[in-house]
């Protein structure tokens, strides 16, 4: 559809390098992938869960000055939507309309389909004339495709608070991703001032009290989506999308969470507003019972399956109440954990990846430092004087974690990695099925990248003394206490590539120069990778071209 009234736009991918050999997005693209600045389409336009014939499509509409995020006002009104094989929409392939008022905060999600696999399209909305800005995204390979390449940006725990989003930037200015897969913390849940940068807040949530009702929820959902950053970044690649907890509260186990006290009121009905916003504000596939993990397949090179760790899970343990290996505690859940073995061991696709909100790599800190355990323990979800298990991740979960890794060394499942957030910080690890054996004969079912903070805080940010002047002293112990543990780097915020072909998946960490500053640039610093049927991780000299 023409635009029948005029409207101007806001270029938000910027022409910046990216170290490392990362491509620049030429101005033409970055006029196309931009969002558009009028009052109407105020957050932007995204789209997430790529099948072959099919991609989610998203945006939320402001059809009068009165109807903002959360206010529960407003007309509904009739949106439309094209896809087109052009950017100046001169083919358009597929269009319609839908319905959008303040039931669902004026959010629109459409299940756009009739696509050819592996194909580029761009997308757009518009409403009583006034047309969005245009998104770029893609749809996946069919499924018994040979796929040479899947390339993804991978991001994690994203504190609107602690700084600004320009990982999200240098993500947005790279013309050779696929897309970008998010593993959790896409929003935080704190009050204004409740969590910032080393104690300072450098951006104020809104709503300035913490998030309890729907209300709430949609207001923080749509304050991040004003970001220029994360919204250049939706509209130039299609998402994949997980939760972790602070999408509802700090440690959110499936009866409660830390963050959640009895006068904030009944944790059920705050699980269930912070669920209706999260589907409302993200472009993500609910399914039939309302489970949000799911899997994606890139023809026969990748199959990538994103688990929901905060649902299903058992209350986390503490020094003195809980046993980690008790086969009655679950982080997944039954129903997850025989959809997961099933589809890892079922699969005919090369490579296995696993979308994984905590770590899964067991970590013992006998030792390290008593003057790093506090904080450690912070960004590992550990109880005060726990040394011995990572409550919060499948450290506290033992059974389900050996019940799974038995499972992929007896039936011989090769090529599974997982790709993790939640810990704000960088590691790469073979994951043993036996840790106190690993040192003599090296067992490991699997590896795991784990990507660092966008934002939010980490060692060095938690002890206020500066980058990289006594965390290698606890990565060195950490290293001497857990040879499966190949890399640790525990004060960086940035950003992962994931860059997967037959022969190995690669990892490449870029981090940033200041959290704290709009522009800051970001430089390469280390890649792993783990080559077919190995399961082990290896040192690679520089990143992906």
């Amino acid at each position: 559809m023409t635009p029948t009234t005029p409207f101007d736009r806001r270029v938000f991918l910027k022409s910046s390098a990216v170290a490392g050999g990362a491509l620049l997005v030429p101005a033409t693209l970055a006029v196309t992938a931009a969002s558009a600045a009028t009052p109407q389409f105020a957050h932007g336009v995204a789209s997430g869960d790529p099948l072959p014939d099919g991609v989610l499509l998203w945006t939320r509409v402001t059809p009068t000055p009165e109807s903002t995020p959360g206010s529960g006002i407003g007309p509904t009104v009739e949106v439309r939507w094209e896809v087109a094989t052009d950017s100046g929409f001169g083919s358009i392939v597929q269009s319609g309309a839908m319905l959008t008022g303040p039931d669902r905060d004026h959010t629109v999600k459409v299940a756009a389909g009739g696509l050819n696999p592996a194909t580029v399209y761009y997308y757009r909305f518009s409403l009583d004339g006034t047309v969005s800005g245009t998104g770029r995204t893609r749809t996946a390979p069919a499924a018994n495709a040979d796929v040479s390449k899947l390339r993804l940006g991978l991001v994690s725990c994203s504190n609107w608070q602690a700084g600004y989003f320009s990982a999200y930037r240098h993500l947005a200015a790279r013309t050779d991703l696929d897309g970008v897969l998010h593993v959790g913390d896409y929003i935080y849940e704190y009050q204004a001032g409740g969590y910032g940068a080393r104690g300072v807040t450098i951006r104020p949530h809104e709503p300035t009290n913490e998030t309890i009702t729907l209300a709430d929820y949609r207001r923080r959902h749509a304050q991040y989506k004003t970001d220029p950053d994360l919204k250049a970044l939706h509209a130039a690649q299609p998402w994949f999308i997980t939760w972790d907890d602070h999408e509802y509260a700090n440690d959110t186990w499936s009866g409660g969470a830390e963050n959640h006290q009895p006068n904030e009121g009944d944790w059920n009905v705050r699980k269930a507003a912070a669920r209706q916003a999260y589907f409302e504000w993200m472009p993500v596939r609910q399914g039939a019972n309302g489970e949000i993990y799911r899997r994606f397949r890139w023809g026969r090179l990748a199959e990538l399956s994103l688990l929901d760790l905060r649902s299903y899970r058992s209350k986390q343990t503490t020094p003195s109440n809980g046993d980690p290996g008790d086969p009655n505690r679950t982080i997944t859940g039954d129903a997850q954990m025989n959809w997961l073995k099933s589809g890892l061991s079922g699969t005919d696709a090369k490579w296995k990846l696993v979308g994984n909100s905590v770590m899964i790599t067991p970590i013992s800190l006998g030792n390290v430092e008593s003057r790093f355990l506090e904080s450690l323990g912070s960004l590992l979800g550990l109880p005060v004087g726990s040394v011995a298990a990572n409550a919060d991740a499948w450290d506290g979960y033992t059974a389900d974690r050996q019940e799974l890794l038995g499972h992929l060394k007896d039936n011989k499942v090769r090529n599974t990695v997982f790709l993790t957030g939640d810990i704000h910080s960088s590691w790469g690890a073979d994951v043993p099925v036996d840790r106190s054996s690993y040192w003599w004969n090296g067992n490991s079912a699997a590896v795991e990248f784990v990507t660092t903070s966008v934002t939010s805080d980490n060692i060095d940010d938690l002890l206020k003394v500066s980058p990289r002047s006594v965390s290698p002293i606890a990565e060195a112990a950490l290293a001497a206490g857990n040879w499966h543990l190949k890399y640790i780097e525990l004060d960086s915020h940035g950003y992962s590539v994931v860059d997967v072909n037959p022969q190995r998946v690669q990892m490449d960490w870029f981090y940033l120069a200041d959290r704290t500053s709009p522009t800051s640039t970001a430089r390469y610093a280390k890649s792993l990778a783990t080559v077919d049927g190995s399961q082990k991780v290896k040192s690679v000299s520089g990143p992906v071209s």
